[in-house]
C-alpha cells in the first residue's frame, strides 16, 4: 500500500531538514515499515511493533523474579527465534501490554518501534534517555517515528551513505550483515520508483558567523532553551559562535561554531521538534 501524501510529506520535510535526498529517505522509510506507517488497534492509530523477547531477557537491571514471570507468561526466551513472532500488530501490542506489566522500560526496550523499526534498548545511545521515553516520541505521530529513525542513521554515520545512494553500505549496518543483498535490492528499487516523485533535496539551512535573520534568533532561543545563555538578536556574532561550539562539544559533534544539518538535528532531538529546514 503506497503511503498517504501526509505521510510523504512528512518524510520530505525530515530529509529536508538534514540535508538528506528526499527519495532517499523514501525509499529506506518504504522498504523498514512495508510501506505502513500507522497501524490500528481498538480504535487507536499507533506505530508498527516488532516484539523481542529476548531483548526483554536481557535487559540490564531486570530483577531473576521478573524474568522468570515473563518466561512464564511467554513473554521473554534466552535467545532469538525461541518464540515466534505473531502476524497481527494487535497480538504485538497486546505483549508490549503484557510485558510493561512485568518491567516497563524492559518492554519498551524489547520492542523494535516506528518506519524505521529502531529498537527501543538503543534510547540512551540515542539521546532520548529511557526505552519508554523513545516510544512516547514515536507515539506522536509519524514526526516522531521519524525522529527516532533519523538520529539511528545518523548515529551510525550513515547519512553520508544514503545520500551516494550506496545501499549495500547502508543496509550491511542498518540491517546487518546477513541480508545485505536482499535489503540492497529492495532499496534500489524502492528509490528509482521515488527519484521521479520526490521533490529535488534542498540545500541544507548553514548559519555561521556573519550570519543574520529570524533563522538566527530561532537557533539562539533553542540554545537558550537548551540552556546555553545568549542574548536573541539575530546576529550571529562571536558570542553565538562560541556558545554553538560549546553545544557541539557537549553533544559529540565537531566544534567548528558552524550550524548545519548535524547541529540542528540535534537540537531538534533535544527539543522533540522540527529543525530548520
Amino acid at each position: 500500500m503506497p503511503f498517504s501524501d501526509s505521510t510523504l510529506a512528512a518524510i520530505d520535510a525530515a530529509a529536508a531538514a538534514r540535508g538528506i535526498d528526499p527519495a532517499a529517505l523514501r525509499a529506506v522509510v518504504e522498504v523498514e515499515s512495508g510501506g505502513t506507517a500507522l497501524t490500528t488497534v481498538d480504535g487507536r492509530d499507533l506505530p508498527l511493533i516488532l516484539y523481542e523477547y529476548h531483548v526483554f531477557w536481557r535487559w540490564p537491571g531486570l530483577s531473576d523474579a521478573a524474568r522468570a514471570s515473563a518466561v512464564a507468561q511467554g513473554l521473554a526466551a534466552r535467545r532469538w527465534g525461541d518464540i515466534p513472532y505473531p502476524a497481527r500488530q494487535s497480538a504485538r501490542w497486546d505483549l508490549l501490554r503484557r510485558a510493561a506489566g512485568i518491567d516497563e522500560q524492559a518492554a519498551h526496550a524489547a520492542c523494535s518501534w516506528g518506519v524505521g523499526q529502531v529498537l527501543g534498548e538503543n534510547a540512551e545511545w540515542l539521546g532520548f534517555g529511557t526505552p519508554k521515553a523513545l516510544a512516547d516520541r514515536v507515539m506522536q505521530g509519524v514526526a516522531g517515528q521519524l525522529e527516532v529513525m533519523l538520529a539511528f542513521i545518523a548515529k551510525r554515520g550513515l547519512t553520508d551513505d544514503l545520500n551516494r545512494h550506496d545501499w549495500r553500505g547502508f543496509a550491511r549496518v542498518y540491517n546487518g550483515p546477513g541480508q545485505v543483498d536482499h535489503y540492497a535490492g529492495l532499496m534500489a528499487a524502492a528509490y528509482r520508483r521515488h527519484a521521479g516523485q520526490a521533490p529535488r533535496p534542498a540545500d541544507p539551512l548553514v548559519l555561521k558567523i556573519g550570519s543574520r535573520g529570524p533563522e538566527v534568533a530561532v537557533l539562539q532561543q533553542r540554545l537558550r532553551q537548551l540552556g546555553y545563555h545568549l542574548h536573541v538578536d539575530g546576529d550571529f556574532g562571536p558570542a553565538t559562535q562560541r556558545m554553538m561550539r560549546v553545544f557541539q562539544a557537549d553533544h559529540g559533534l565537531a566544534p567548528d561554531g558552524i550550524a548545519g544539518p548535524a547541529t540542528f538535528g540535534r537540537i531538534e532531538a533535544l527539543l522533540g521538534r522540527p529543525a530548520q529546514g
